[in-house]
C-alpha cells in the first residue's frame, strides 16, 4: 500500500503504526519522525497540491480536518477520485479512534489495537498518579492554554486538551465554551484566575513564546500564575497534533504540575524556570 499523509498528526500516526515504509509522500509541515525528511512533499497542509498527490499513485491518502480550511483538500481529493480517509478527532477518545481507523484502513488492525492499548495505559497511569496528588492538594489545577496571543485563542469543551487537563487532575478554565476553540477576552482570563498559564502558540510563533510577554499584559501581573512563575511554554508538537504523541504531552504536563505542587507544599526547592524549559521542545 502506498500512503500519502496531508497533516503532521496523520504522518505521526502512520509511523507509530509501523507504516513508515509505505508512506510515499507527506505535507510540507510533517517533521516527525526524522525519517520523513527524505520523503516527497505535496504542499502546505492548507493548500495541498493534489497533482503532486496523484503523481505518487497513492492507495490511501490520510486527509484531515483538524485546521479550518483543510476541507478544500478533501473536496479536491474527491474530485480527483483519490482514495482517502478523513480524520477529524476533537476529544481524546476520538484521537484513539482515529488511530484505529488508520490501522484498519491500512490492513493492520491488530497493530492499531496494540498501540491504542499502550496509549490508554500510559494515560491511565498519569490519571492515577495525578489523582493522588490532587487529593493531597485539595483542589484541581485551573489551567489556561493559549493557542494564539492576539487575539487570545484557547481550547473549549470539544478539545482533547479539556480531556488532558482532566487526566492530570485539572480543569480547562474555558471548558464551558461550546466549541473546539475560540477567542476569549483577556479580562475573562483574569476573572477565572488560572493556577497555570500554558503557552502553545501555533506555527512560527512557537519561537516567540516568552513568559515575560504574558507578565507584561495589562492587569495580568495580579494573577498568581504570573507572580509565582507558572507561565509555561509548551511544544505544539506534543499538544496541538491529534496523534500518538499527545500522551507525551500529557506526561510532560503532569511532571510540570507535580513540580508546582512540590513548591506549594515545600517538598524541595522548585525551579519554575526549569519546569518551563523542560516543556520547551528539544526537537521536532
Amino acid at each position: 500500500m502506498r500512503i500519502v499523509s496531508l497533516a503532521p498528526s496523520n504522518t505521526e500516526i502512520a509511523f507509530a503504526l509501523g507504516l513508515g515504509p509505505q508512506v510515499v509522500g507527506v505535507d510540507d509541515h510533517s517533521d516527525y519522525p526524522p525519517e520523513v525528511a527524505r520523503l516527497p512533499r505535496v504542499g502546505p497542509d492548507l493548500t495541498i497540491d493534489v497533482d503532486r498527490v496523484a503523481a505518487l499513485k497513492p492507495d490511501l491518502v490520510l486527509a484531515s480536518l483538524s485546521v479550518p480550511g483543510m476541507e478544500r483538500n478533501v473536496e479536491a481529493l474527491r474530485r480527483r477520485g483519490l482514495p482517502h480517509l478523513v480524520l477529524d478527532p476533537r476529544r481524546w477518545p476520538e484521537v484513539l479512534a482515529s488511530i484505529q481507523a488508520v490501522a484498519d484502513a491500512a490492513g493492520c488492525g491488530p497493530r492499531g489495537r496494540h498501540l491504542v492499548r499502550q496509549l490508554e495505559e500510559r494515560a491511565a497511569a498519569v490519571r492515577r498518579r495525578m489523582a493522588a496528588l490532587v487529593a493531597r492538594r485539595g483542589r484541581p489545577w485551573r489551567l489556561f492554554l493559549e493557542w494564539w496571543p492576539r487575539p487570545l485563542i484557547t481550547p473549549g469543551r470539544h478539545s482533547w486538551f479539556t480531556d488532558m487537563a482532566e487526566m492530570v487532575g485539572g480543569e480547562n478554565i474555558f471548558a464551558d465554551l461550546d466549541r473546539t476553540s475560540g477567542v476569549v477576552d483577556p479580562g475573562a482570563v483574569l476573572e477565572r484566575e488560572p493556577d497555570a498559564i500554558l503557552l502553545c502558540w501555533c506555527g512560527t510563533l512557537q519561537g516567540h513564546m516568552d513568559p515575560r510577554r504574558v507578565a507584561a499584559r495589562a492587569g495580568w501581573e495580579r494573577l498568581a500564575a504570573v507572580r509565582q512563575g507558572r507561565v509555561v511554554p509548551l511544544p505544539e508538537a506534543l499538544f496541538g497534533r491529534p496523534g500518538p504523541r499527545l500522551v507525551e504531552g500529557l506526561e510532560r504536563l503532569a511532571a510540570i504540575l507535580t513540580g508546582f505542587f512540590r513548591a506549594e507544599v515545600g517538598e524541595g526547592a522548585a525551579d519554575h524556570g526549569t519546569a518551563g524549559s523542560a516543556a520547551l521542545p528539544s526537537g521536532p
